[in-house]
């Protein structure tokens, strides 16, 4: 029998659904509109359809069409599968990263960024009853950070931390291999702790939040600026492009040193819109580090790239499935 599972990463533009072995193959890939406005029965309905699909075609021979050519999960060559059919292809649980808080047990979406009327939705329930299948979910942070360690940049790393640079900013934890959300589900929300306690407000309350000052939205707020353009004017030698992602690399250093310091990871791995430019702030951010955590704290650490995109989020709903079924 040919296990296989669904991994999914809701956005709110994009769904994005792939079907993996359990080696990380990614046999068959695609990427729906979320329905607008993106309500849990418009959401839930089109992932059904969605799921369905999958499950039908797990044994039809499908392996591309319109949605799926060229699929390519990362920069690792893992490619959708060119195998022949295999009747013996069983589909049997579904991870789902969702962009918000969820429950310890991963059943219920607490709150969904970007989605509408999404309050304490009971997703996974309702998709078991829809589809069959085990159903569970975590913060699509969380699953960004499990797929680098399952697939990506993490992959020879059993405890990592990883830091998600967007709009605003995600962190995930792994700890002995195994994604810690701990005994509430909350576990991980990196880019809310305290960098300046003084500093701008932040929506979750906190004040001077690590988020409020190496996000996307920070970028914009202190320059002016897109961080794709800030980082193609210092690459052109532009002066106050080169001291602010100065500055943003010793910012992102000293939030980095308190995380290191609570976890001492073997690497840090930093993801999201704002990696593009790593090699603008990261040398700096590693300098930081180095002067603010005893060596004791950071021997061997890593400080990495993500290497997985925007795919990060199937592969480690997937990896959520896998786990899952392996606890169960």
């Amino acid at each position: 029998m040919n296990i296989q599972v669904i991994g999914i990463d809701i956005g709110g533009t994009a769904i994005k659904l792939g079907r993996f072995d359990k080696d990380g193959v990614c046999h068959q890939f695609l990427n729906v509109p979320t329905p607008q406005p993106a309500t849990p029965k418009a959401v839930v309905d089109v992932m059904v359809e969605a799921i369905l699909l999958l499950q039908r075609s797990a044994n039809s021979g499908l392996r591309s069409n319109s949605s799926l050519n060229n699929y390519s999960v990362n920069p690792l060559d893992l490619s959708v599968a060119k195998s022949q059919p295999d009747n013996s292809v069983v589909i049997q649980a579904i991870g789902i990263g969702v962009p918000g808080p969820t429950d310890a047990q991963g059943r219920i979406s607490k709150v969904a960024i970007n989605l509408t009327d999404w309050q304490n939705v009971p997703l996974a329930e309702c998709l078991e009853e829809k589809t069959g299948l085990a159903v569970v979910l975590a913060n699509d942070a969380n699953c960004a950070g499990l797929g680098e360690s399952w697939l990506g940049a993490g992959r020879s790393f059993k405890n990592m931390i990883m830091l998600t640079l967007g709009t605003g900013v995600g962190g995930a934890i792994i700890l002995d291999g195994q994604l810690f959300v701990g005994h509430l589900g909350a576990a991980g929300e990196l880019g809310l702790i305290t960098l300046n306690p003084d500093g701008p407000e932040c929506n979750s309350g906190n004040s001077g939040s690590l988020e409020q000052y190496v996000s996307v939205q920070a970028i914009r707020r202190t320059t002016g600026k897109e961080p794709l353009e800030l980082a193609n004017l210092a690459q052109a030698g532009d002066q106050f492009a080169l001291e602010f992602w100065e500055y943003y690399g010793r910012l992102l250093g000293a939030g980095l040193a308190s995380l290191i310091y609570i976890l001492t990871p073997e690497a840090v791995i930093i993801g999201g819109g704002v990696s593009a430019g790593a090699e603008l702030f990261l040398p700096v951010a590693k300098a930081e580090i180095e002067r603010r955590v005893l060596l004791s704290s950071r021997l061997g650490l890593k400080l990495l790239t993500a290497k997985l995109g925007n795919h990060a989020g199937i592969v480690g709903a997937a990896k959520l499935a896998w786990a899952s079924l392996h606890n169960n």
